[in-house]
């Protein structure tokens, strides 16, 4: 790991880094330290533009011109130009807070932290602005098109105690979803299979081998032509209750992904997923306090119902 970085956040992101590394001798690759950095980052980074605004830094915080002869060991920071995001026009509500946890309702199509395309339009950097809480980590995860609670910690030194919580399925969380309705699939029922997701794969797929994703899903009620189920996973496999609930032939309304790969534009926030992660529930580590906490999103019926 580098050192820490001399330069600060910018929108809650913390600075890139690179190590130098060492050069073989009678062998250099690079002359400059502008040659390692041309050769090294992608195309689309305008590296001779950063170079003169002195957007490259060293561990001082003085800035690289890259006329430098080259230097093994060196470490660099500077920030990534971030590309256009489409903003996600739904607010982040705070549930509670204190000094070491913040807890949220998400809303649908934001991103818990940065990854990919989804940068600045995420809970993570949002929260980290608003509430000036560099530290500001997430204890766990909710997929993007997912609304509900989500848990974050304050403070780098409480962050282990509470991710732990859901490593060791201590935390109990309980999602609803609206899917179809078939009168001749029994509730409850318990889905246990192997889920595996694959590099560049969008969906996830169940496959033989030894299980490792276990749902319990209820009927709730019936609603016309569709009905509200209550999931709650022993696992958490990437994209499991979706699944697992198409796998029965009830795939959740509003789901891109799951039977068939849907093409939905980045910007359009017309057709949520009608997936809540409706309750958190879990004994406090540090403390031993019970803490319980509830989404307010309901779950929308197609119209035509």
């Amino acid at each position: 790991m580098p050192p820490r970085s001399p330069l600060p956040r910018r929108f809650g992101l913390d600075a890139a880094w690179l190590r130098t590394p060492d050069n073989v001798p009678g062998a250099a690759r690079w002359v400059t330290m502008g040659d390692f950095l041309l050769d090294r980052l992608p195309p689309e980074v305008p590296v001779a533009e950063m170079l003169s605004a002195g957007e490259f830094v060293d561990q001082a915080g003085r800035p690289w011109i890259g006329a430098e002869l080259y230097r093994p060991n060196a470490f660099l920071w500077f920030h990534r130009e971030l590309a256009p995001e489409a903003a996600v026009p739904f607010e982040v509500e705070v549930l509670h807070a204190d000094e070491r946890i913040v807890v949220v309702d998400k809303p649908h199509f934001l991103a818990t932290m940065p990854r990919g395309v989804h940068v600045r339009e995420t809970v993570l950097v949002r929260l980290r602005e608003s509430l000036e809480l560099p530290e500001l980590q997430p204890a766990h995860r909710l997929d993007r098109l997912t609304a509900g609670v989500l848990l974050l910690t304050v403070r780098r030194e409480d962050r282990g105690a509470y991710a732990n919580l859901f490593q060791t399925q201590q935390a109990q969380k309980t999602y609803e979803a609206l899917a179809p309705y078939d009168p001749s699939v029994e509730f409850p029922r318990r889905v246990i299979n192997r889920i595996e997701k694959r590099r560049g794969s969008l969906q996830a797929e169940v496959v033989g081998g030894e299980p490792n994703a276990e749902t319990l899903i209820e009927l709730i009620e019936i609603r016309g032509q569709h009905a509200r189920y209550r999931l709650t996973p022993a696992t958490g496999k990437t994209h499991q209750l979706r699944v697992h609930l198409s796998g029965l032939g009830l795939p959740i309304v509003g789901d891109s992904l799951y039977p068939t790969v849907l093409d939905v534009a980045g910007d359009d926030f017309t057709t949520p997923l009608q997936l809540v992660a409706r309750r958190l529930a879990f004994t406090d580590p540090i403390d031993q306090t019970p803490r319980e906490y509830s989404s307010r999103y309901a779950l929308d019926s197609p119209e035509v119902d």
